[in-house]
């Protein structure tokens, strides 16, 4: 062959690899954003009054999700969606700290599982945290640190090992392995958002053409509440108008957007809670601003996404990135107050209070219950995909049910990493879950699959369109009778079908049954944790 034929081929050769190196897609970069005790209609693209534009925006130009679903409870919400297991596998059936001896509840997550982090990072994948972690009891500095973020996966984490912090002045403020003081005027939020988007912008300059996962845990708004005065001022008269009719036009709202129709029942005022016009008008006031500040907690929050998402297109790796946005639970009703309860302290440095289950039960319509129950209010979540150009009719609303579990298994499909049998010489259970990839694209897949919830003796399981869930009590065995719900005609589980449909009931409890022998569910205790902790002191 000539030299000159063998230079032409040559660099006709060179041409083509290129030109099928630039045809084929790059790996997305993954962004989880995840909220801290937000009930399902605190967002307005789920029913809102609240201003939340940018995640919003989100919604519009992605998918949201109306059957998703979450554990009801944070640290075993954050454990299912760091594994792609129900929390029992991992260790994390209850709550951070209390070893109850069995391997469902050992208070904190196993070394026989593995995270995102430690999935995506041998596939080449940089890992980043910005938030709560709250599954590992060895939260100071002085204890092994197996189980922090670095430790299992992540190449940097800025934020807090515990359940909560406060605001202003965090007391567990960690970056990376060591401690580390908030700066002056500091607030947790924009915190966490900006040092997101710090970690961004240094990825791009060292790595451009390598992905990126990023982990966004928002401590907010989880108590103890806090907002900037500028943010909460914005709805000092908004909530005047109380609980009441802040439930009736949430839920109009939600007819509007198409999230419901007028079959669908409004559930009534939570057990316990008085009407607002029953409310002494002295105490008026001061329970507005409580709902005021939160607002203002979650609007910030939508401030900080907004922050991001500019990142993402100025370091010009928007377009390639999947972002997914979730709560853990639904709407929290502990009542907490340590410090001054005043109308003047409530919200800044000098108060430690939650906003309370008479907020609680608006921020959830228009479901039952709350954070901790398996009922709707306690499990159901906002869950909205943006990744452009890939997600199926931009707007569009996926029915099918889904979990926290699906996570692990959606990111494995669009990165290419490999989910292990083994780790570090231990034997890992598969995932539990399976790919939503499909559902983005616009696809339907099969509903028969079975999910399931316990927590604190509160049981569940659901099936196409049948749910079986029961409440709990606090003496042995500690479980209520179950109760039996079609949610296609009646999604705010309003008539309990039970006595109707018997055999029903038990062909699902066997399903529960089977599940809660085969995952390390049991035994149940039902009591809740002021009771179980003196058996079962919290470590921290």
């Amino acid at each position: 062959m000539k030299k000159a034929t063998r230079i032409i081929l040559l660099l006709m050769t060179i041409v083509y690899l290129g030109t099928a190196n630039a045809q084929k897609p790059s790996r997305p970069n993954i962004i989880v954003i995840l909220v801290d005790d937000m009930g399902y209609s605190d967002l307005g693209c789920y029913g809102s009054e609240i201003a939340t534009p940018n995640i919003d925006k989100l919604a519009a130009q992605g998918l949201r999700f109306t059957n998703f679903y979450n554990t009801g409870r944070c640290c075993p919400s954050r454990a299912s969606l760091l594994t792609g297991l129900y929390p029992h596998q991992t260790g994390l059936g209850w709550m951070v700290g209390a070893d109850q001896k069995v391997p469902g509840y050992k208070g904190e997550i196993s070394n026989k599982v593995v995270t995102l982090g430690e999935v995506l990072k041998p596939a080449g994948y940089s890992t980043y945290m910005s938030g709560k972690w709250h599954v590992a009891t060895n939260t100071k500095s002085y204890m092994d640190k197996y189980n922090w973020p670095l430790q299992r996966g992540f190449d940097r984490f800025y934020g807090i090992l515990m359940s909560h912090a406060h605001y202003l002045e965090p007391s567990n403020l960690k970056s990376g392995n060591r401690n580390i003081d908030p700066t002056a005027n500091y607030y947790i939020t924009d915190a966490l958002a900006d040092t997101a988007s710090m970690y961004i912008n240094d990825h791009v300059a060292k790595k451009k053409n390598d992905p990126f996962f990023l982990y966004l845990a928002f401590n907010a708004p989880h108590w103890p509440i806090a907002a900037k005065k500028k943010d909460m001022d914005k709805y000092m008269s908004t909530y005047t108008i109380g609980w009441d009719k802040l439930r009736e036009q949430r839920f109009e709202k939600q007819k509007k957007l198409g999230l419901f129709d007028n079959s669908v029942t409004l559930t009534q005022r939570g057990e316990g809670i008085p009407a607002w016009d029953d409310v002494p008008e002295k105490d008026k006031a001061l329970w507005v601003k409580k709902m005021a500040t939160y607002a203002g907690a979650i609007d910030c929050i939508d401030q900080g996404v907004g922050r991001l998402i500019e990142t993402l297109k100025k370091d010009k790796v928007y377009d390639n990135t999947l972002i997914v946005f979730m709560s853990d639970n639904g709407g929290c009703p502990e009542e907490v107050s340590r410090w001054s309860n005043s109308y003047q302290a409530f919200g800044g440095p000098n108060s430690f209070e939650a906003v309370g289950k008479n907020w609680a039960n608006a921020s959830n319509t228009p479901f039952r219950m709350y954070k901790a129950w398996s009922h709707e209010g306690g499990i159901h979540t906002p869950f909205i995909v943006n990744w452009p150009g890939k997600t199926n009719q931009p707007g569009a609303f996926v029915n099918n049910p889904s979990h926290l579990i699906d996570l692990m298994p959606t990111f494995l499909e669009v990165s290419g990493a490999t989910y292990p049998t083994t780790y570090k010489g231990q034997k890992i259970p598969p995932y539990e879950g399976r790919s939503m990839i499909p559902l983005f694209l616009g696809k339907t897949l099969s509903d028969d699959r079975p999910l399931f919830w316990e927590h604190e003796a509160k049981r569940a399981v659901r099936v196409k369109d049948w749910k079986l869930v029961a409440d709990a009590n606090e003496t042995a065995p500690y479980v209520e009778p179950w109760e039996l719900y079609d949610l296609k005609t009646d999604p705010t589980e309003t008539v309990n079908l039970a006595a109707k449909y018997p055999e029903k009931v038990k062909e699902l409890q066997a399903l529960w049954d089977n599940w809660a022998k085969t995952r390390q569910v049991l035994p149940l205790d039902g009591r809740a944790i002021q009771k179980r902790s003196k058996e079962f002191p919290r470590q921290y």
